[in-house]
């Protein structure tokens, strides 16, 4: 006997003859996938490559040539030059005095820059997307996403012009509308807006203002 072949559209049996639901697996894709999603979302750090090597190449350099030189001076040598001369200006110099005051305060400045960029992400301008995927990041430059706000105001019946700029915690939207009443303009640049926003995919949406106004007046 030959057993009947399936209709189309129905599920494949299994060896048993028993068939099996496809609902539960696909209920554990959606949860598995919104799982991934909430992966880190952090900052891209920078990794100031440039910044590093010449602070390392300076340090090493002014290190290696006191440390010649004082093994110079303990194997009893002159010590160059240099260093004689630092020492003499350094006695000859007062703690209270303007240049010592000056010099100090651009050290200390420097110090806390350093300091700021060791321990800053960098790159503000990317803004962190969500991927879906565990283990992947991506990053949406800001220009870009600006780009796509104004492209969206710029559909908005009665908005003749839009600026706008994109911070990483507030998108700033300056319209000017030459027709319709300006309370209705600005509903639906807030509805445009606020979905487009979403559309982008940002790990953290940042907040919308709109500003909605006229046109200037030209003199003639």
């Amino acid at each position: 006997m030959t057993e009947p072949e399936p209709e189309p559209g129905a599920a494949p049996k299994a060896a048993g003859g028993s068939s099996k639901a496809t609902g539960p697996v696909a209920e554990m894709d959606q949860s598995s996938s919104a799982a991934a999603e909430d992966g880190p979302t952090g900052r891209f750090w920078s990794c100031r490559r440039v910044p590093a090597a010449l602070v390392a190449v300076v340090v090493l350099g002014a290190a290696g040539l006191l440390l010649y030189d004082v093994a110079a001076v303990r194997a009893d040598r002159r010590a160059m030059q240099w260093r004689r001369s630092l020492a003499d200006h350094l006695a000859e110099w007062r703690l209270d005095e303007t240049g010592v005051l000056a010099v100090s305060a651009a050290v200390a400045l420097l110090g806390l820059v350093l300091v700021a960029v060791a321990l800053t992400p960098g790159l503000r301008a990317l803004l962190t997307m969500r991927t879906g995927r565990a283990g992947v990041r991506a990053a949406l430059d800001r220009e870009a996403a600006a780009l796509v706000l104004r492209d969206r105001a710029m559909e908005v019946s009665g908005v003749q012009s839009v600026r706008v700029k994109m911070r990483r915690s507030k998108a700033s939207v300056r319209a000017r509308s030459h027709f319709r009443p300006l309370d209705e303009v600005r509903a639906d640049l807030d509805t445009a807006l606020g979905a487009g926003l979403k559309e982008l995919g940002l790990a953290r949406p940042p907040a919308l203002a709109v500003q909605v106004g006229r046109p200037s007046a030209r003199k003639k």
